[in-house]
């Protein structure tokens, strides 16, 4: 369908990367990072990101504001809101960017505030500050966020594309290049595989010296590289492909988030899953908004964002998707692109049905740990081996065999019901009886715990109860 200006916003999902850091080092071949932290220009990136998203869906004067929810006027509603931020291995990072960006979303408010008993206003700390619960997941116990991570199928992918002749090719062009560039990178190793790229920019934003003498279209060619280098990593050529495996992790989180926000009695109104660069690379390429040229496949920029719109048209038809991309700061605010993946070819239309989106990412998803582990021939980390050893399959396999009983007759049924009660009440009566709980024809007896003295030895008695004997 094409874009309709009726429609209105039931709900968004928000995917942000974190905003600026510190240099950090990540293995080229596992993509196991180094923790790093947050500057405060991240911080300043995020919050102007969440400051951005709250004038565009909080404004109820305007057509983008989001049905039912609480307004700029209103405080913060937890119900109506789910944040989730990646805790793997860029330490406190992408937490933190979650933080900066929900204070810019939901700011501090005197409505933060409670009239006490005795006639007295106390307001929250810091003006009203709005605490916004963020689900910190962590890598080793939710795959959701992190799904690339100890994947031993990705790995694999990761290898072949560096033994690919597309990727020989590629760095016999730009050997030159990377021998120039070593005079600047204070002693690291310069390779097509390593990411160059990363410490270049973070010293051009931080370093006076190196940006002086760094030369002109340096920075932008090794941005270049490492564009092609990430996107042929974090892609594939099949929808469901390994190398999608950074998004395929996240699909059914966006889903049911979806769903949620789609369902009139459900409160959910937004969705906000604080991530790394990777998830938007496979991302791009399982929506095909890069297909047309319009978004180019490049690793997005500090505190870059995919907004999807879940939308109601005027009709009263079913709600629509829409996709929209703000590429950090080098973007004022967010721009629309068309979606196409199997089943939906695009034409020039940028809004896609919901039930079409969840028929095609649904089932690319990766919808369990277990399932993760079996996609990743993963056995041992991420609580890989504690699944294979629950479901009885050890290590050494990788998928879990279910077991199948032939059915009981209904006949059959009857009498193995009859034959358990007649045992089970039997067993009832002998345990009894063996407790003193149950005589035949005789007076029961009861065991008394009594403590004498003022020692601390405890003695067993048994004393004689002076009911009147229980029969069978």
């Amino acid at each position: 369908m094409a874009a309709d200006d009726q429609s209105k916003v039931l709900g968004i999902v928000v995917l942000a990367r974190h905003g600026d850091r510190q240099g950090f080092y990540q293995d080229p071949l596992t993509y196991t990072a180094s923790a790093t932290a947050i500057t405060p220009l991240g911080e300043q990136q995020e919050f102007q990101l969440g400051s951005l998203i709250r004038s565009r869906y909080l404004n109820s004067s305007l057509a983008s504001f989001i049905s039912g929810v609480s307004d700029t006027s209103s405080l913060f509603v937890q119900n109506q809101v789910a944040v989730r931020a990646d805790a793997g291995g860029e330490g406190g990072v992408i937490f933190d960017s979650a933080v900066a960006l929900a204070q810019g979303l939901w700011p501090p408010t005197s409505l933060a505030s409670t009239i006490l008993a005795d006639g007295s206003t106390v307001t929250s700390p810091l003006g009203g500050y709005q605490y916004v619960p963020i689900e910190s997941v962590e890598p080793n116990e939710d795959v959701s966020l992190e799904g690339y991570t100890s994947c031993n199928t990705f790995d694999d992918h990761t290898s072949a594309f560096y033994a690919s002749e597309e990727f020989q090719n590629k760095q016999r062009l730009v050997s030159q290049f990377l021998t120039n560039l070593q005079p600047y990178m204070d002693g690291r190793p310069v390779t097509l595989q390593n990411m160059i790229f990363d410490y270049m920019n973070v010293q051009s934003i931080h370093n006076a010296t190196f940006a002086q003498n760094l030369p002109d279209h340096y920075l932008a060619q090794a941005r270049d590289l490492a564009n092609w280098h990430e996107y042929n990593v974090f892609s594939d050529s099949t929808f469901d492909g390994i190398g999608n495996i950074a998004f395929r992790a996240m699909v059914p989180s966006v889903v049911t988030a979806m769903q949620r926000i789609a369902n009139a009695s459900d409160p959910l109104k937004l969705h906000y899953s604080a991530i790394a660069y990777k998830p938007f690379l496979s991302l791009f390429n399982m929506t095909g908004v890069v297909a047309d040229g319009a978004l180019p496949p490049t690793i997005v920029n500090y505190a870059a964002s995919v907004v999807l719109e879940v939308r109601q048209p005027a009709s009263s038809s079913e709600p629509f998707v829409r996709f929209n991309f703000k590429n950090g700061t080098d973007d004022d605010s967010f721009r629309t692109y068309s979606m196409r993946f199997p089943g939906w070819d695009g034409s020039a239309d940028t809004d896609v049905p919901l039930s079409t989106f969840v028929g095609a990412f649904q089932p690319a998803g990766i919808n369990t740990t277990l399932q993760w582990c079996n996609v990743c021939a993963q056995t041992q980390a991420r609580g890989c081996a504690a699944l294979f050893a629950g479901n009885g399959t050890g290590t050494s396999g990788h998928t879990i065999r279910l077991v199948e009983h032939d059915a009981i007759s209904p006949v059959g049924a009857g009498f193995l019901g009859a034959g358990l009660t007649v045992v089970v009440y039997g067993l009832g009566l002998a345990i009894l009886a063996y407790l003193g709980l149950l005589t035949f024809g005789k007076r029961a007896r009861t065991a008394s715990r009594q403590k004498y003295g003022t020692n601390d030895h405890t003695e067993l008695h048994s004393s004689v109860s002076d009911s009147d004997p229980i029969h069978a």
